[in-house]
């Protein structure tokens, strides 16, 4: 298997989805669960989508923000000229500025958290992707272990079958050849009167069988 960066640099022009959000991905591992190297690695992954997530929404809660207060400072820049709210709108217009400058420097910071996470978000991916797989093939040669070992185990199963039913065969021509002889024997008189007994003593030793088997439960 060839390493880690030889397989990175092959995928760099395909397109790796983003795995913890495939179902398909997860049904990887219904069978025997995923390992904890890969639970570690997909909350890496969700970890950063849900940052991801949080900072989009706080950019669109400050662009909102930025409205009301430009809107602020139209207002104020109006009110500026009148005499006797002069004073009152000139201090909010410079708070309001102030207030833009702030806001304009956190949009700045999430802006740029939010131009690197893509790359974060795409490196822990396929971190994720690198140990399904070998998950992955391991579960893959596993499997085809233990198939090989369950058709070595049939193929014996069935010599053995093959066997088992020749001696039945066997042992059933064998019967008919003995009964045959003792009815050409002793006639069918006397055989009558032993299957009588036979069948007697087959059903005392059927009886204390079962007695046997409930004294033991």
């Amino acid at each position: 298997m060839k390493d880690d960066k030889e397989f990175l640099e092959a995928l760099e022009s395909r397109k790796v989805p983003i795995l913890v959000l495939d179902q398909k991905w997860h049904r990887l591992f219904a069978l025997s669960g995923k390992t904890s190297e890969i639970k570690q690695l997909e909350e890496k992954v969700n970890q950063l989508l849900e940052q991801q997530g949080k900072l989009n929404n706080d950019l669109k809660e400050l662009k909102k923000t930025k409205n009301r207060l430009m809107k602020s400072i139209v207002v104020n820049m109006e009110g500026t000229h009148e005499e006797n709210e002069g004073d009152i709108s000139s201090r909010k217009l410079d708070e309001d500025k102030r207030l833009i400058d702030e806001v304009n420097v956190k949009m700045g910071e999430i802006e740029d958290e939010l131009i690197e996470l893509p790359r974060n978000i795409n490196s822990a991916n396929q971190e994720l992707m690198l140990e399904s797989m070998r998950y992955c093939y391991e579960r893959l040669r596993q499997n085809s272990k233990e198939a090989d070992e369950i058709t070595a185990w049939i193929d014996k199963v069935r010599v053995e079958l093959k066997k088992n039913i020749i001696k039945k065969q066997n042992r059933e021509i064998n019967n008919r050849q003995i009964y045959s002889y003792m009815h050409d024997i002793f006639g069918v008189d006397i055989l009558n009167i032993f299957d009588l007994r036979q069948e007697d003593e087959d059903r005392l030793q059927g009886k204390k069988a079962v007695e046997n088997a409930d004294e033991r439960n």
